[in-house]
């Protein structure tokens, strides 16, 4: 009797899953070949994460950077990381950072026509307490005809061409989205290969937990306030919802993914116009949603509708199951009536 094969020699990897839909969608092959460098810099990124204190990544490199966070060593780190392998990738024209106060151009020879918006480890407040992180990122079609300049990357959401994140957990895990349903992949670290482990991934449509950092209750606006009421005292007889808030984005968003519920980092009167950025941390967040039947509101307009004005725009956000974001636009706009 033959030995049983130590793994299945059927599995689909993210590498055979982006050659699949490049061909389904009669592509160039531009596209995959982005999606593949951007996966080679989330296993770098992922190395780096599993072996940071043995390799004194731990710590503030004494920096800020452009949004005011104080800039930790394994961002610098990571940013590098991503812009290194999207600048070799032939793919790209611009490239948009959390870390860089403009827009980075690719050099003329090297270019491509996409343009990715990043942000390369998001969640860094949690690096040295080993909570979990992640990288974020959206990917544009060039649509000017003229040389590529930061404009390029100033399309509302709804221009996405492919978004997702990833997240350093107990496992690494791509979350990925090319405008078809989303699609979950886990990284296997003896083979250094994404593997398919949960396909066309859908939200519930309401769920039971919400997430958003009570400590700023005091600056909270009277629509928020309360909407969290309603989920810790509801008037129905239903159970109240679970409290969970990690701090790092992308850990709480694909807990609402995963579980349902609501993610809110709302505007109050301390950040009128929010706190998380549009361009790399919102937009690929509400897409990534919706494609997965969730919404995704600023409280007055979809996320993925805004117009950015700049590259570091800031904008309130509330996301998750479609009742309960339904729920909370409701309550803002009975109290924008007052």
């Amino acid at each position: 009797m033959a030995d049983k094969a130590p793994f299945d020699t059927n599995v689909n990897t993210l590498t055979r899953f982006v050659l699949q839909e490049g061909r389904r969608l009669t592509g160039t092959g531009e596209l995959t070949q982005l999606l593949n460098s951007l996966c080679t810099a989330v296993k770098a990124i992922s190395s780096a994460v599993r072996k940071a204190g043995i390799a004194n990544l731990y710590g503030i490199s004494g920096s800020t950077n452009v949004t005011g966070d104080q800039v930790k060593k394994l961002d610098i780190l990571s940013n590098d990381l991503v812009m290194n392998m999207l600048k070799s990738s032939f793919t790209t024209c611009v490239l948009v950072s959390e870390e860089d106060k403009e827009a980075i151009i690719v050099e003329p020879e090297t270019q491509g026509k996409y343009v990715v918006c990043f942000d390369p480890l998001d969640g860094s407040s949690n690096i040295d307490c080993l909570a979990s992180i992640g990288t974020i990122f959206a990917i544009y079609r060039k649509t000017s005809a003229d040389e590529p300049m930061e404009k390029d990357a100033l399309q509302p959401g709804r221009n996405i061409v492919a978004a997702g994140y990833a997240l350093y957990g107990s496992a690494t895990v791509l979350v990925l989205s090319t405008g078809n349903g989303v699609n979950c992949f886990m990284l296997d670290p003896a083979i250094g290969e994404f593997i398919l482990v949960d396909k066309n991934v859908r939200i519930k449509k309401k769920g039971n937990i919400y997430s958003l950092n009570e400590g700023y209750a005091k600056y909270f606006y009277p629509a928020v306030t309360e909407y969290i009421q309603k989920k810790k005292f509801p008037q129905d007889g239903s159970s109240p919802y679970g409290a969970r808030y990690v701090g790092s984005m992308v850990a709480d968003v694909h807990r609402t993914l995963v579980y349902g519920g609501i993610f809110l980092y709302p505007a109050n009167t301390k950040s009128p116009k929010g706190k998380l950025r549009l361009l790399y941390e919102c937009n690929p967040m509400a897409f990534i949603v919706e494609q997965a039947g969730g919404m995704a509101t600023t409280g007055v307009e979809a996320v993925l509708d805004v117009k950015p004005e700049s590259i570091h725009q800031r904008v309130p956000i509330a996301l998750g199951s479609p009742d309960d974001v339904q729920e909370y636009i409701d309550l803002v706009k009975k109290h924008s009536a007052k």
